[in-house]
């Protein structure tokens, strides 16, 4: 099953180290990178906000575990954002890529 991976990094300079990492060991085929995202959440019992970059990875449900790993062991938060969905449907020729970019 296609799935596409949420996951925040503090920065661009983490984000790409991050997004390199997945792609060379084929846990991604593609990571879209989003600049100047704002984010408002609970941590430690009150709001806080930062400054962060998205990272929107598509891959395969059996590469997760994985990637969690990977991103994990690379990434500055204690408890990084690392959400995924499934994809419900798509451009199959798209989904097909997806598939034997991530073998």
């Amino acid at each position: 099953m296609s799935i596409i991976i949420f996951i925040t990094a503090s920065n661009e300079k983490e984000a790409k180290k991050i997004a390199t990492m997945l792609i060379k060991n084929k846990l991604a085929a593609c990571v879209n990178i989003v600049n100047g995202v704002k984010s408002l959440f609970w941590w430690k019992g009150k709001v806080d906000q930062a400054k962060e970059t998205l990272l929107i990875v598509k891959s395969r449900k059996e590469k997760f575990n994985k990637l969690v790993k990977l991103v994990k062991a690379n990434h500055s938060y204690a408890v990084p954002e690392i959400i995924a969905v499934p994809i419900a449907c798509g451009f199959k020729p798209y989904l097909n890529w997806i598939n034997e970019s991530v073998r």
